[in-house]
């Protein structure tokens, strides 16, 4: 003995083992620890680890790990730190063998099954190729390591307790509880093709060289000794060897080996002779003659002879019939491996490797068939099939291409078995995190270029290679929802909420796919979810982001403005026209908010800092537009009390006069694409006076806010011609006026509610043809029907415009125009005709001074003898005086200057300058004027009938002049005078004075969003009434002396006058004229008479 007993343990010792450097023993008992001694002082170093009761330990071959079997698991320390680093636990019952990764201390493959009872010890050979088990089943087992193969079995007399290999691994010792040591000879339990198969060339040298030993002139062996030395590259070994085999007996194998070796050493040419030579030893075999051309592609090839080897491997297969298909696929199978591994470019190797894998899987029948390229080159044919893919996808990843090496990895983890993808799974699991990472990466790059199917490729091959993070997910979110795949792009989004419940970025996303889906409900609760996500979110940053969102709540306010805005300028109530029922505006309203529009509305706009202000304005009017029906009512119509609470499209209403002509208003209004409808006979209730006032005196802003207004010709037939529209009675009402001018868009229809002419022009203010029968219809010129502005001025052009018409309600010729003037008046039915019009004209004068409603002809209005009693009085067009040429201008002011001072010129302009503007109230006219006193009214024989008088009138300054009235004047003259005072007199005109800055004043209007000039549409001649002719309105005068002289000249030219008679009270009513009064100064160098005069 080395040392003296060592006393180690309380109980048996099971197991002994030195570390690799010899410097430690360790030994394991029944007492339930180990002990680690060292072999120097033979002290035990550090405590004992307790373990339990222990059967086996081993050390790793580095000496870094301590393994320790108990009979209740496995442990395995750190025998330095005595930690303990795993554990797994055990069956002391289970009679196999169990393999265990070290990095991962998972099992690696299944367990090696052989013994029926349980295993008291392993041991591992010296080159780390075997494995050598004692069983209590009395047996011995002896494994391949490479292929956990059992190639062994020695039998005892007893269960064996341990085993070992000798030094030099050439035998076993194995001990049991027969008390005997048994020695076995490892080498009879093999052979030198299984060693070389397996990779165990020493074996097989020596297992070789034993063969030689015993027969020198065993040729097969020395050329299969040549094989295993030109596996080892010894070349000149495996020459003498090959020499040798063929110095003994020429043979195929002897000159193969012969071949390979000269191949080795790079003597190519020598090699071919040898390859030729052995052809002659396989008696014209054709299927030795194949693989022997197989054999020497792959030699050429080991010397980079890559092209000749492949040319012969594809030739062989292509131009032999009976060539061995499959042997050909299966090396250039392998050949393109080996080139796909020396490819200098990572698209090449991809190419070479695909070609690999694309030649199929390897059998296990063609495995043992072509075993011997294993024994030759050393070829893996098991692993073969699994290399090719490997390396494939490692070469689609090293090329920058994600996409494919995930594809290239798919595609092979479908085609291996279970056992080859156990074998590959810690390289698959880095092959797939590495994959994942890169194809992240690629997509992130893919979905900023805008290239959305490759962004989703490459994020569902990270996802797919790996469990991807939130991100990852959400990126694929944001490209499937660029492509519009809206459930998908929703499903990812949830994952992303799954994987981090506490980012907004899931909501975000969650509420874009729903958005894109028109889930709008669900798709504002995610965003509100979102939004409570950003407030609680933990740091400052992302709370910041809160910023770039608007609350729901926020913009249901700002739409809801938007909608009061709108029914602002619409009516009271309107028609749905689809389900037929009369609404209300808080109908519309929950109508509009219950529709997808609005939903769709809300959910988009919240998504911006800022409010669409446009985009709601749009959404909202086109909701909310209306059309609106001007016809001619006809005998028995719908009223609001006939149709509320039901449908217009039911049947019970039948019998309601007018329903078919409401029906197919709202029918074609559908059609239009227009939600709402509205018609005067049942959407205003004529009971409630606040109504109907709030009605008429909003009618213009509706049909002028109108998106179409549906004119309805009863009386024009689908036969009719051009000219049709001219004739029709609608042109006769008096509310039709407004109802034409005041829309945008106007469409007329045919009595059986076709296109007026089939004149699909979208707008028929557009239409020219149409515009000319309107013009000559009703006098009213296409710019004025086109882009009319209510206004006061210009009043009695307008006032022509309602002259001819007629109105069932006498004072509804008035109300009729409160539009056009854009005023707002009481209603007073029963007042008549003359007080309703003097009212409208009364608010005309008061507001604008517009005092181009006084020119007119018949009789006085008794609410004020200036104004007219009828709408009738303005048949007549307007008093138009002859125009006074520039030229002629200059001339008279030129005559002028020599006859009158410029003093006096001057004082009567700023006279008249200073004159105050007309003003109308309590039925008074206050009217500023230029008067002449009458001095002599005489009864004349005249052209007139009967019924009126003809009288010559004299007055101070003018010449005579003749007036025709109804009624009788008292005649008198200088001779016979009268106490009563008659005066003649000129309205004054502002515009006289030709101010540089006069602008007309604007009166303000519900119109504001039209912008064009307030008397557009209106001929020139009424834009302000001359009563002494037109003149050049934009002349440039340079100076107040001669606008004065000019002024003068005017006030010399004709002009329209009144013959006012003046009252016990002192005011003055108008004598009513069934003609023009034109009166004319004799000389304008007299003084005037400047005033103003009160006018009853």
């Amino acid at each position: 003995s080395l040392t003296k007993p060592i006393e180690a343990h309380d109980s048996w010792i099971s197991s002994v083992d030195f570390s690799s450097d010899g410097t430690v023993l360790a030994t394991g008992s029944y007492d339930g620890t180990t002990k680690l001694w060292c072999t120097k002082t033979w002290q035990m170093r550090g405590e004992p680890i307790n373990c339990g009761v222990v059967y086996c330990i081993r050390y790793s071959p580095s000496g870094e790990l301590l393994a320790i079997a108990t009979n209740q698991n496995i442990q395995i320390y750190n025998p330095g730190t005595r930690e303990r680093v795993a554990c797994f636990r055990g069956d002391n019952s289970d009679p196999t063998i169990r393999e265990w990764d070290p990095l991962t201390w998972k099992q690696v493959g299944h367990p090696w099954k052989g013994h029926t009872s349980f295993i008291e010890a392993i041991a591992v050979d010296p080159a780390g190729t075997l494995v050598a088990s004692a069983s209590y089943d009395k047996h011995v087992r002896l494994w391949q390591l490479s292929d956990r193969q059992n190639i062994g079995i020695f039998q005892h007399s007893s269960p064996q307790r341990s085993v070992t290999f000798s030094v030099h691994g050439r035998h076993i010792l194995s001990g049991g509880e027969d008390k005997k040591i048994s020695k076995w000879e490892i080498l009879a339990h093999t052979t030198a093709r299984h060693a070389c198969v397996t990779g165990d060339l020493p074996t097989a040298e020596v297992l070789l060289s034993l063969d030689i030993h015993t027969d020198a002139n065993n040729y097969t062996s020395y050329a299969h000794r040549s094989f295993v030395m030109a596996r080892k590259h010894a070349w000149d070994l495996a020459l003498e060897d090959a020499i040798k085999s063929i110095s003994i007996r020429p043979s195929s194998t002897g000159y193969i080996s012969k071949a390979i070796a000269l191949c080795g050493k790079g003597h190519i040419r020598e090699a071919r002779i040898a390859f030729d030579i052995a052809s002659v030893f396989t008696n014209q075999d054709s299927h030795s003659n194949h693989f022997l051309l197989l054999i020497k592609a792959i030699t050429l090839f080991n010397a980079d002879q890559h092209e000749e080897a492949m040319l012969l491997v594809k030739e062989l297969a292509a131009a032999c019939p009976n060539a061995d298909i499959l042997g050909c696929r299966v090396v250039e199978t392998y050949l393109h491996v080996q080139l796909g591994t020396k490819a200098s470019r990572y698209d090449e190797a991809a190419d070479h490797f695909t070609t690999a894998v694309n030649a199929g899987a390897l059998s296990s029948e063609f495995i043992q068939t072509y075993e011997d390229l294993t024994v030759l080159f050393g070829w893996d044919l098991q692993a073969l099939c699994l290399t090719a893919h490997q390396k494939r996808c490692q070469a689609f990843l090293s090329a920058g291409k994600p996409g494919k090496a995930f594809e290239a990895h798919k595609y092979m983890m479908d085609t291996i078995d279970e056992s080859a993808k156990a074998s590959c799974l810690v390289w698959s699991n880095a092959f797939k995190q590495e994959c994942s990472a890169l194809c992240a990466a690629n997509g992130d790059v893919a979905l900023a270029a805008s290239d959305y199917d490759r962004a989703i490729n490459l994020y569902t091959a990270a996802i797919s290679l790996n469990s991807a993070s939130s991100t990852v997910f959400a990126n694929r979110s944001k490209a499937k929802l660029s492509k519009m795949l809206w459930t998908e792009a929703l499903l990812d989004a949830e994952k992303v909420i799954e994987l981090d419940s506490l980012s907004y970025l899931g909501y975000n996303l969650k509420h874009a796919a729903l958005h894109g889906a028109q889930l709008y409900d669900e798709a504002i609760q995610a965003f509100q979810m979102m939004l409570s996500k950003l407030d609680d979110a933990p740091d400052i940053q992302t709370r910041e982001l809160r910023q770039q969102y608007l609350s729901p709540s926020g913009v249901e306010r700002a739409i809801q403005w938007v909608i009061d805005a709108q029914l602002d300028n619409a009516p009271l109530r309107v028609l749905d026209t689809t389900t037929g029922l009369l609404c209300d505006r808080e109908a519309q309203i929950s109508a509009f908010k219950m529709s997808t529009e609005y939903k769709e509305l809300l959910s988009s706009i919240i998504t911006h800092p800022d409010l669409d202000a446009k985009r709601i304005e749009e959404v909202v009017g086109r909701n909310l537009q209306y059309a609106m029906l001007s016809h001619r009512w006809e005998g028995r119509e719908p009223l609001l009390q006939d149709i509320q609470g039901k449908s217009v499209y039911d049947s019970e209403l039948d019998s309601v006069g007018g329903m078919t002509k409401l029906r197919s208003f709202c029918k074609t209004a559908r059609g239009a694409g227009h939600n709402w409808a509205w018609s005067d006979t049942c959407c205003i209730d004529k009971t409630n006076h606040v109504e109907l006032h709030e009605s008429v005196n909003s009618m213009f802003i509706w049909y002028h806010h109108s998106a179409l207004t549906i004119i309805y010709l009863s009386d024009v037939p689908p036969s009719s011609k051009s000219g049709a529209l001219t004739k029709s009675a609608w042109n006769t009402r008096g509310w039709t006026v407004q109802e034409f001018i005041a829309p945008k868009v106007i469409l007329f229809y045919q009595n059986n509610w076709t296109l007026y002419l089939g004149d699909r022009t979208p707008n028929h203010k557009d239409s020219v043809a149409i515009m000319q029968e309107l013009k000559d219809a009703t006098g009213i010129d296409r710019s004025a029907v086109v882009a009319y502005r209510p206004s006061m001025h210009g009043a009695r052009e307008k006032l022509h415009w309602a002259s001819t018409r007629v109105t069932t309600r006498q004072e509804d010729i008035a109300y009729s125009l409160f539009g056009i003037f854009d005023v707002r008046l009481p209603l007073d039915y029963g007042e008549k005709q003359d007080k309703a019009l003097g009212r409208l004209l009364q608010e005309i004068v008061a507001r604008s001074g517009d005092i181009t409603g006084l020119d007119w002809v018949g009789k006085s209005s008794a609410f004020n003898s200036c104004l007219p009693a009828s709408i009738t009085s303005y048949q007549v067009p307007p008093c138009k005086l002859p125009v006074l040429p520039e030229d002629e201008m200059q001339s008279l002011v030129t005559s002028l200057r020599k006859t009158v001072t410029v003093d006096f010129a001057s004082k009567v302009y700023t006279q008249l300058r200073n004159m105050s503007a007309p003003r109308f109230a309590t039925q008074r006219l206050r009217l500023p004027c230029i008067a002449f006193n009458v001095r002599e009214i005489r009864r004349v024989r005249g052209p007139a009938p009967e019924t009126q008088f003809t009288y010559r009138v004299k007055a101070d300054g003018l010449r005579s002049l003749d007036i025709t009235t109804k009624e009788t004047l008292v005649q008198f003259w200088p001779a016979k005078p009268i106490e009563r005072k008659f005066v003649l007199v000129r309205p004054w005109d502002r515009s006289l004075l030709e101010l540089h800055n006069f602008v007309e004043f604007v009166e303000p209007s519900y119109f504001g969003d039209n912008t064009e000039s307030e008397n557009y549409g209106m001929s020139s001649s009424s834009r302000s009434h001359d009563w002494s002719g037109d003149y050049p309105g934009k002349q440039e005068v340079v100076d107040q002396e001669s606008r004065a002289f000019r002024l003068l000249v005017r006030l010399g030219q004709p002009f329209s006058a009144f013959l006012l008679a003046q009252e016990r009270s002192g005011e003055y009513k108008r004598i009513a004229s069934d003609h023009d009064i034109i009166g004319q100064v004799n000389n304008v160098g007299d003084l005037m008479d400047i005033r103003t005069i009160e006018i009853l």
